[in-house]
């Protein structure tokens, strides 16, 4: 227990304060994150879309998403990250109030598209706050608190989200996610400070030309297409999977939840010790084709599992892990990678690879289920998700031999 405790304290140390304040943001932020989960559950319940439709109305979201880091991107290599952030908090929230007298697909869609566009505008900031205020020697742990705090909350969002759609209505949830995104923005604005030169590390990265462009940078693309792979399998903890478990395994609201809510909650409890342990290692590609893997071996449990609760609980547990893997290390090669200068156009590559899984996860996700039914959505991402394992090999033979 003593050993475990001093591997949490080390895990925690020479983590500067204003990380530990972008994190808070986050947690506010991510205790709302309940909207993309029981969207897909509102517009065939509620509105009575049927799976296949969902599907692609959602698919708007990852056409927000690209844009939106692409301008993110754009901007973030121009002007204070901290100013970009604050617009992206106050917008988002403010864009998805219109989701309470939406009911057309066409509108519902728009809306879906300008609350992703103004949501992931924050990506790029983010990653460029967090690399301004960090090391090579604390950059994946301090990656891995801010990731500890969305998944805190969003272990909260999601849970509290079932029992406030299940009880008070879907609507509600808009109203909670929308009100977290201006609590998050009342935080940043009050406790980060603004810097009219934002602040400088003395660590050289990994690419010495500062015109080298991330759009030239062949291997980078490659690893951004793979990121979008895995994305594809993982974002369907968010869509395809809460469609299966109300249909196939009839589950209400509330226990859809809390399963997913416990996605978070392990990677609360584990996520910055088994970092802190792994980046003694320093070794990045190993981990993230383990987490690929991992994404396989959770695909193949519900496969076998015929809609019982156990499956479903391993299931979350093997992809929660497969996220501890892959993710910190995977968000630290796109950080580590560019020059200063170029830093807000790698991370907006980085986001866009979520932005197309976020488009394509729910169009084959739930086309897929929609039409020839869930064992074989199941398949298709074991497959996908070897793929992607397969081509990070790939990559890490290429990086060895440089």
């Amino acid at each position: 227990m003593i050993r475990l405790l001093n591997l949490y304290r080390g895990a925690f140390a020479n983590i500067q304060s204003n990380i530990w304040i972008l994190a808070i943001t986050m947690f506010i932020n991510r205790s709302g994150s309940m909207v993309l989960l029981f969207t897909s559950l509102y517009l065939t319940k509620e509105l009575h879309f049927t799976i296949a439709n969902a599907g692609f109305v959602l698919s708007f979201y990852g056409f927000g998403s690209i844009l939106g880091s692409y301008v993110g991107g754009w901007l973030t290599d121009r002007m204070n990250f901290f100013y970009i952030m604050l617009f992206s908090l106050i917008c988002s929230g403010s864009i998805l109030l219109l989701m309470l007298i939406a009911t057309s697909p066409i509108f519902i869609a728009v809306i879906i598209f300008a609350y992703a566009f103004a949501a992931d505008m924050f990506r790029p900031a983010n990653s460029k706050a967090i690399a301004a205020y960090t090391s090579t020697t604390n950059r994946t742990r301090s990656v891995s608190l801010v990731r500890l705090a969305i998944n805190l909350g969003f272990s909260i969002g999601p849970a509290m989200g079932g029992f406030v759609a299940f009880y008070l209505g879907y609507k509600w949830l808009f109203v909670i996610d929308a009100f977290t995104s201006f609590a998050a923005a009342y935080m940043l604005y009050s406790y980060l400070p603004r810097h009219k030169e934002e602040p400088k590390n003395n660590e050289t990265s990994l690419l010495k030309d500062s015109s080298t462009s991330a759009y030239r940078d062949i291997p980078y693309l490659f690893f951004i297409i793979l990121v979008a792979f895995f994305g594809i399998c993982f974002f369907q903890l968010i869509t395809s999977f809460p469609q299966y478990l109300h249909n196939e395994c009839h589950y209400h609201e509330g226990t859809i939840g809390l399963l997913i809510g416990l996605n978070g909650l392990l990677v609360v409890i584990f996520e910055m010790p088994f970092i802190a342990f792994l980046e003694k290692k320093q070794k990045i590609f190993p981990y993230i084709i383990a987490g690929n893997l991992c994404i396989a071996a959770a695909f193949s449990v519900l496969v076998l599992g015929n809609g019982t609760m156990i499956f479903a609980i391993l299931y979350i547990i093997i992809l929660s892990f497969s996220e501890m893997f892959a993710m910190p290390f995977m968000f630290n090669y796109a950080l580590s990678r560019p020059d200063k200068d170029r830093q807000g156009q790698y991370s907006a590559l980085y986001s866009i690879s979520y932005g197309i899984a976020n488009i394509a996860a729910p169009i084959l996700g739930l086309g897929i289920a929609g039409n020839y039914g869930f064992d074989k959505t199941f398949y298709f991402f074991i497959g996908l998700s070897l793929i992607a394992a397969f081509g990070f090999m790939m990559l890490n033979k290429k990086e060895h031999k440089k």
